[in-house]
């Protein structure tokens, strides 16, 4: 049998294996949580290590905490920094109310390393004490969110890179295809020609405003609540201890963080982080919309729009031989369903806070961890199997250009809006171009017809005068 060592706390005491670096108290939530078996995010991790580290090293300047205990915990966090003992922490992210499992898990975790670093043996709490030395001028209220905007804006630093790829991929389908005219659609029906190379650039700029919408978030995030302590008083954070944990955490991160004008709305309110999600979701929701489209527009090959062609990446069927699939789409999408779900979460959560403190912090980093994650790992995966392999196929293009009625508009200020409705219905009955119709009406000589017909100067901005006949021909 596995050996084990008695640890104890306010509930009494319970065996915990001895080599394990967690105490009592995460194995009290090992067993109260067993709930989804997910486990924190490693940058949610390495955050609480930073924010441990910085703790320990301003209580050891402020002359409160003992520099050698100061140094072994320090030690001891740079090591799950470095990404040693993640598999320690144990804890559901579904846990108790704040995230003080989590922060106790922590505690733990570095005081018994910092105890073997010292000489001692795990759960000689006399050497380094979670609490008393670990989890000094600190409460879960103000660590647990100074966690999660750290561990969000190095997210963040990851997916805005992924975004801008993405920008620039468009940008460059923009000027491919910026001679081939395609039908536009509203309604989805037809309208007004429209430049392929149109599309793409305004899909680029689409992600160059969500690039600004994240980074904005991201401001807010730099305002840490570290200090607050309980409710946001401060109490038993001595003030230059507060100045020195913010600036060694500016320090360590590299982000320009600052404490927050008032601890007591930072401890209780979420908005911050609702302001991130409200971000990411709109990024989920523009991708929805752009998956979407290139789908309609790759969809066939013989019964589709097939205006583009998607790059193959795998087999689309089981039974189907030959079947093409627009997988990375898909995903996107699915992708992008969640990350509203997540968002729908979080704002649920911001607004479950009661009087001093929102106790729903941990599902709210949660679900922000896992947009971040996702959003990145799947607009990689996008630009790369499929952005940047798009094809346009030219010649279905000019074929469904010529034979829309969207072509009419152009015909408004030369024979007026009724007769150009006359043109159009009688194209459709007939199964003729709009072009064919005007011919044969004899509404416009052929040269003047095919000047005005002409698709690309259609997409470019501009009213056009026209003198009307008096009584164009029905």
């Amino acid at each position: 049998m596995a050996k084990k060592r008695v640890e104890r706390d306010a509930l009494g005491q319970k065996d915990v294996p001895e080599d394990v670096y967690y105490g009592i108290q995460t194995l009290r939530a090992i067993e109260n949580f067993p709930i989804s078996g997910i486990r924190p995010h490693p940058e949610f991790i390495r955050a609480t290590a930073v924010v441990k580290k910085a703790a320990a090293e301003a209580n050891m300047v402020v002359g409160d905490l003992e520099p050698k205990i100061a140094k072994a915990i320090i030690r001891a966090s740079n090591e799950v920094i470095d990404g040693r003992f993640h598999d320690q922490f144990v804890v559901d992210v579904f846990q108790a109310g704040a995230g003080t499992s989590h922060n106790m898990n922590a505690n733990e975790v570095l005081a018994n390393r910092a105890i073997e670093l010292l000489g001692g043996s795990k759960g000689d709490y006399s050497l380094v004490h979670p609490n008393d030395h670990v989890n000094m001028s600190q409460s879960t209220n103000d660590v647990f969110p100074t966690i999660i905007r750290i561990s969000c804006l190095s997210m963040i630093q990851k997916l805005i890179p992924e975004l801008k790829v993405l920008e620039e991929a468009f940008k460059s389908k923009a000027i491919e295809f910026d001679r081939i005219v395609k039908p536009g659609r509203t309604h989805l029906e037809d309208a007004a020609p429209i430049r392929l190379g149109q599309v793409f650039g305004a899909y680029s700029n689409l992600i160059a405003e969500d690039i600004v919408r994240v980074e904005k978030a991201s401001i807010s995030l730099e305002n840490l609540s570290i200090g607050a302590t309980a409710v946001g008083t401060g109490l038993n954070a001595d003030p230059e201890y507060v100045r020195v944990v913010v600036e060694k955490l500016r320090v360590y991160t590299g982000f320009n963080l600052r404490s927050a004008k008032n601890l007591i709305a930072a401890t209780q309110f979420m908005s911050d982080f609702l302001d991130l999600s409200n971000a990411l979701k709109t990024l989920a929701v523009d991708m929805i919309k752009i998956a979407n489209d290139l789908r309609l527009m790759g969809s066939g090959p013989v019964t589709g729009l097939g205006e583009i062609n998607l790059p193959a990446v795998q087999p689309g069927s089981s039974i189907m031989p030959g079947k093409v699939n627009p997988v990375i789409a898909e995903a996107m999408n699915m992708v992008a369903f969640q990350v509203i779900g997540s968002d729908l979460t979080i704002s649920l959560a911001s607004q479950a806070g009661q009087l001093e403190l929102n106790v729903m912090m941990p599902v709210i980093s949660h679900n922000l961890m896992l947009s971040l994650h996702i959003l990145k790992n799947s607009i990689h995966v996008f630009t790369e199997k499929l952005v940047m392999g798009i094809t346009a196929n030219e010649e279905r293009c000019r074929d469904m250009v010529e034979r829309s009625p969207g072509l009419a508009l152009a015909l408004n200020p030369y024979i007026g809006f009724d007769a150009t409705a006359r043109v159009v219905q009688e194209a459709i009955s007939s199964g003729r171009t709009v072009r064919e119709v005007v011919l044969e009406k004899r509404l416009l000589p052929r040269e003047m017809l095919n000047k005005i017909l002409g698709p690309y100067k259609m997409t470019e901005p501009g009213k056009r005068k026209a003198n009307r006949p008096k009584n164009p021909s029905r």
